[in-house]
């Protein structure tokens, strides 16, 4: 593991000065900090805090680091989570990260800083190598997370999600049994190693088996899964752009909820003149006008596998595994058979 010689020796300054910069001293120039602080980032430095923490022998705690937040999704999922952990007699901390934040390096500062003695990470990207994973020195579970863009061995991580590339191809799949074939996605992103590209490619892959063309100019991307503005935003840019589809598949509930405003304010109703179907299941998507027909997410045995997977690994230092769970239909108003 990297230690405060080795960024040394890396910038070419003194141990003294590594120091001051990593105890936030004002004597240090600016461009000698910056150098220091990219060298802390690019070799993956995890400062010694034990000193700091001698008063802390032993610890019942587990961590949840939570990447995105604002996801509806994961309040229940946390919450299921939360009532586990504590049931069993653990403490559980809740930290929550931007989005622009390393989960992994994060993870292993707190495990150091809070003498962790096991880590749930919820959200994050799906690239992983072993050498990131290596930095968490506790037992861990990735809640939602597949390793689809990574390469680690299936014995190094556990693991709880659901399938999304064939997930979105079942939605994908549910509006072409419809008569559709100019069918948009609304999506987050269609590469960011997680899983709208997931999403994304599960969306392509459906079309190419019905023969029907991959279209550019039907997929919009939002840039966020809960921004309700940036996505209301573009969908009406996919509308300005191609108004000629007949359904939209958005990947996440919120989306398809502000897309269904979007069609609304375009004067496009839904199902009649588009349908939306979506994933996730979201209680609120119950109560849209109309109601949303999406693939449910199993969130109360999923958060339950998370716990249990972690206490066991905790506990009797259980062998790590995968847990990939099937999803359900709800069907509502917002889809409807093309006339043939």
């Amino acid at each position: 593991m990297t230690n405060i010689k080795d960024i040394a020796r890396h910038c070419g300054v003194a141990i003294s000065t590594v120091s001051r910069v990593l105890n936030d001293h004002p004597d240090v120039s600016d461009e000698t900090r910056e150098k220091v602080l990219q060298a802390v980032n690019d070799l993956h430095y995890i400062p010694n805090t034990s000193a700091r923490n001698l008063v802390r022998t032993s610890s019942d705690t587990i961590a949840l680091l939570v990447k995105g937040v604002s996801n509806p999704f994961f309040s229940k999922l946390i919450k299921v989570i939360v009532r586990e952990i504590t049931l069993r007699g653990y403490s559980l901390e809740l930290h929550h990260m931007d989005t622009s934040e390393d989960e992994l390096l994060i993870g292993a500062q707190l495990a150091n800083e809070r003498k962790l003695i096991g880590i749930l990470f919820l959200g994050g990207r799906f690239n992983y190598s072993p050498e990131e994973l290596a930095l968490i020195n506790v037992p861990s579970v990735f809640c939602t997370y597949t390793n689809t863009f990574g390469n680690l061995d299936a014995s190094a991580y556990s693991s709880v999600a659901i399938d999304d590339k064939q997930t979105a191809r079942f939605a994908v799949d549910t509006l072409v049994s419809l008569g559709h074939r100019r069918i948009a996605i609304l999506a987050d992103n269609t590469d960011d190693k997680s899983i709208s590209e997931l999403r994304f490619q599960g969306y392509k892959d459906a079309l190419a088996s019905h023969g029907i063309p991959f279209d550019p100019v039907l997929v919009a991307c939002a840039g966020t899964f809960s921004d309700m503005g940036a996505i209301h935003r573009a969908t009406s840019e996919l509308i300005a752009r191609d108004d000629s589809f007949t359904a939209i598949f958005a990947i996440a509930d919120l989306m398809a909820i502000a897309a269904i405003k979007a069609l609304t304010d375009h004067g496009k109703r839904v199902p009649e003149d588009c349908s939306v179907v979506a994933i996730d299941g979201l209680e609120l998507s119950e109560y849209t006008l109309p109601t949303l027909t999406t693939l449910v997410q199993p969130v109360e045995e999923m958060g339950l596998a998370c716990a249990k997977t972690i206490i066991e690994r905790i506990e009797k230092h259980g062998e790590n595994r995968q847990f990939t769970f099937h999803t359900a239909l709800r069907s509502g108003g917002s889809v409807r058979q093309l006339d043939r």
